[in-house]
């Protein structure tokens, strides 16, 4: 942005601070208006991206000391001019006014005018040369802020609100068929509902396991409809991911089990999560802003790793409660 267009704008005003406001005081305000109107949170608005171009161009500004006093110089003449202009009556203002006129047809007013807006122009140019270091810190800082932010909203749900039911049937100690379930005939039985995300069986704990089903909706329906075989029935149980019902009756929680999909098979085999491979976290500098699909696969990868680390914890659980069992 040229020094003249520069020279137009509040800077003071786009940020909502004072003139006498601190570097601190301003970068505060900077935050807060930027997290309001970043584009990538206002896509379909064009006014959005010109107040953040602007908002970046008055903290740039305003926090070197330089630019800084080179644009208050032409501001304070700015109002000084519109503050003699307010006080003077008609008569006055029309003397003023040719006064004025007849001076800025002399060389010296136009070189000293020339002069404070290519002092101006200056700093504007060495700032585009040399980069603003907090200008890339904060508009960094704005882009972390706002994946944590994306990826806690996409992934909260799964992680803390994950519907999981405990199953439990009678099974004796020495019995190697595990009263007749096994992962695939269980995994086989719960998938008629929907997703099946996890299912991890007891090795020490005979006839228990419990079942992570992607959605709500297809743990409700598995905890009402499923009983298992006639000769050796299922027990099943909420463990965690219970929605709330007002007034419901469990034939209206069911839903039609022969019109879900099936599950796929993504998580057949409990995975333990080992150390990821270093170049999934090569983020971008901020000289070299992600695109969105680099975003995506980030979000994707950090996704399955917190799923793994669900799965991780079940196993443990699962453990604990065996140790408890056997204590």
């Amino acid at each position: 942005m040229p020094a003249l267009d520069i020279a137009k704008l509040d800077l003071y005003g786009i940020l909502e601070v004072t003139e006498d406001a601190t570097d601190k005081e301003i970068v505060k305000a900077y935050r807060q208006r930027a997290r309001k109107c970043h584009p990538d949170k206002n896509p379909d608005n064009p006014a959005a991206v010109d107040l953040f171009h602007k908002l970046s161009k008055a903290l740039e500004v305003l926090t070197d000391a330089a630019a800084k006093a080179a644009y208050d110089k032409i501001i304070k003449a700015k109002k000084a001019a519109k503050a003699r202009h307010r006080v003077l009556d008609e008569k006055r203002k029309k003397f003023k006014e040719d006064l004025e006129a007849r001076e800025n047809a002399s060389q010296d007013t136009k070189v000293t005018d020339l002069e404070a807006t290519k002092k101006l122009a200056a700093e504007i140019e060495r700032l585009r040369k040399e980069g603003s270091k907090l200008l890339e810190q904060e508009q960094e800082l704005l882009r972390e802020e706002m994946k944590r932010s994306d990826l806690s909203s996409h992934g909260a749900t799964e992680v803390e609100v994950s519907p999981k039911l405990r199953v439990k049937w009678k099974s004796k100690k020495a019995d190697e068929s595990n009263g007749g379930y096994d992962y695939a005939k269980l995994k086989s039985i719960f998938q008629k509902y929907g997703e099946v995300s996890n299912l991890i069986v007891s090795q020490k704990k005979k006839g228990s396991a419990i079942v992570e089903f992607g959605s709500q909706k297809a743990a409700v329906a598995a905890l009402s409809l499923e009983t298992g075989e006639k000769d050796n029935p299922l027990t099943l149980s909420w463990l965690s991911g219970q929605p709330c019902f007002t007034g419901e009756s469990p034939e209206d929680r069911a839903y039609d089990a022969g019109s879900s999909h099936m599950a796929s098979d993504t998580f057949d085999i409990p995975i333990i999560p080992q150390d990821p491979p270093k170049q999934m976290f090569s983020f971008s500098s901020p000289q070299q802003p992600m695109s969105s699909q680099e975003r995506d696969f980030e979000s994707i990868v950090l996704m399955k790793m917190r799923q793994a680390n669900e799965r991780q914890k079940l196993i443990e659980q699962m453990q604990k409660e065996d140790e408890d069992e056997k204590s």
